[in-house]
């Protein structure tokens, strides 16, 4: 079984910052891409920033020049350091992971984590 833990939310205010971190667990062959998810209240779930094994990385127009998504491949961790954070940041964030289960299985499996609060005052 393979868990995924999101840690580093809080209450901050406009112009401040938090990195976020992602760590995933259990038993698994290897772990390719990341990726960071946020959901406003009434809104969907959108994709905030991707990283993928490689370090190759992705980011919603939206917080372009303001996030900074990395990975330690040892750790099996993901990070989201987020800069001069606005209201229209505030969500639930969300990481995804997507894995190999087994070596003989070429396709990937998918892994949510449970969710942490980003609230962001003006």
């Amino acid at each position: 079984q393979v868990q995924v833990v999101e840690s580093g939310g809080g209450l901050v205010q406009a112009g401040g910052s938090l990195r976020l971190s992602c760590a995933v667990s259990g038993r698994f062959f290897s772990m390719n891409a990341m990726g960071w998810y946020r959901q406003a209240p009434g809104k969907q779930r959108e994709l905030v920033a991707g990283i993928t094994k490689d370090g190759t990385t992705n980011y919603a127009d939206s917080v372009k020049g303001r996030f900074t998504i990395s990975r330690d491949n040892a750790k099996n961790t993901a990070y989201l350091q987020m800069n001069s954070l606005k209201p229209e940041d505030t969500g639930v964030y969300y990481c995804n992971a997507r894995v190999r289960v087994l070596s003989f299985i070429t396709a990937e499996s998918e892994y949510w984590g449970q969710g942490t609060q980003v609230t962001v005052s003006s």
